[in-house]
């Protein structure tokens, strides 16, 4: 074990591992099966071209449509076909807390080892409470039935270690990790929203392990730049970026939906990519910042979070870090897509838009850089506003 944590030790010497909580060490870049979803044979594809690029971190969850049934299969060839393969991969599974007072012992049991069974196995490395975004969700975990069947999944042999997923709030997440309960956690780590790398490191120097969700979607659509981002990252390409950013700073490991072969291309190339920023990278942050900077002038929202809480509820950060990347560096779109789901996805995003802005001006005294919000949450509602999109899931 390497003194960042990270470990040369499994089937292919040459990649890097990296400690998960108390399981075991994971690859830089985690799979995520929630994309690959034509057919077991697209699947089967994708995993193994995952295994020739050193990963050997697989993430799935019930909610994932079939993906489960269909990495159960995945695997069950694999193990006939390569055996050792087989057993260098680790398992990340998920379920769902439910609504109200969240599911009971009895049927949170039965619905984990209604996963065991689709994936074909008997023990799962990593079981994470799939989105643990609300103080109901919380006191599930930590107080309720949900105690009890996190207890029991460990006891019983069925789960090595328990984590969560979580889009709740810094405070939320703060306690969760604060409790003993979790080894694990997935949070919105991202380039364009660095928010929670401070509960990201706590958490890690708990041993606590962390992965990253989604960098390259969530993080800004980022295998799709727009031409103004690609120019503000050169020489560097903007996924490269925002990949070793996350990287240099410790997370476990960052996971990436892919569709495609051709979508592990970056996770191929930077399998051992784990040191510090080399100096090519310091610079393209520098200079991806003041770019943006200077597009947005005194209009920059820095992310204090002084203007909360606002009498209208308007999430007055959330929606001006949208803005920031609209107009600093040309990501309308992905902007735009996650403005229109605003009051669409229940407890998993915000669900007040700008337009909710009652021009009251409670805000404005609080603002350290004198920004005229209101002002800002109309531009921001006039750019973004758009036809709802379908989510992938849900």
């Amino acid at each position: 074990m390497t003194a960042d944590g990270s470990s040369q030790e499994g089937l292919h010497p040459g990649f890097v591992r990296r400690s998960f909580g108390r399981g075991r060490p994971v690859s830089l870049f985690t799979l995520g099966t929630m994309r690959a979803l034509d057919s077991p044979q697209a699947l089967a594809r994708v995993v193994d071209a995952a295994l020739e690029a050193g990963i050997n971190h697989i993430e799935t969850a019930p909610a994932y449509g079939p993906a489960e049934t269909f990495l159960g299969e995945v695997l069950n060839d694999l193990a006939v076909r390569d055996p050792v393969a087989r057993r260098e991969v680790v398992l990340t599974s998920k379920l769902l807390p439910g609504l109200g007072e969240g599911i009971g012992l009895a049927e949170g049991l039965e619905l984990l080892r209604g996963s065991l069974r689709r994936l074909g196995i008997a023990r799962l490395d990593n079981l994470a409470v799939h989105g643990l975004n609300t103080e109901s969700h919380l006191a599930w975990a930590l107080h309720g039935a949900g105690a009890d069947l996190l207890r029991a999944a460990v006891a019983e042999g069925l789960v090595d270690q328990v984590g969560f997923s979580s889009h709740g709030s810094y405070g939320l997440i703060e306690t969760a990790l604060a409790s003993g309960r979790f080894r694990f956690c997935s949070l919105h780590l991202h380039l364009f929203d660095p928010e929670r790398l401070p509960l990201a490191r706590a958490a890690l120097a708990d041993g606590i392990g962390v992965m990253a969700i989604s960098p390259a979607d969530k993080g800004g659509r980022l295998y799709d730049p727009p031409p103004q981002l690609e120019q503000d990252c050169a020489p560097l390409a903007p996924l490269q970026l925002a990949y070793r950013y996350l990287l240099a700073t410790g997370i476990s490991t960052l996971t990436l939906g892919a569709a495609r072969v051709e979508d592990l291309a970056w996770a191929s190339r930077l399998a051992n990519a784990d040191g510090p920023l080399t100096t090519a990278e310091e610079r393209a942050l520098a200079q991806l910042a003041a770019r943006g900077t200077e597009r947005l002038g005194e209009e920059r929202c820095g992310q204090c979070h002084a203007c909360l809480p606002c009498p209208s509820e308007v999430p007055i950060p959330a929606l001006l870090r949208l803005r920031n990347l609209a107009v600093g560096h040309g990501l309308e779109s992905f902007a735009s897509e996650r403005y229109s789901l605003i009051g669409r996805a229940g407890h998993w995003w915000e669900t007040v838009d700008a337009s909710a802005c009652a021009d009251c001006g409670a805000c404005l005294p609080r603002c350290p850089h004198q920004l005229p919000i209101p002002d800002l949450l109309a531009d921001t509602h006039r750019r973004l506003a758009a036809a709802p999109r379908r989510r992938l899931w849900g």
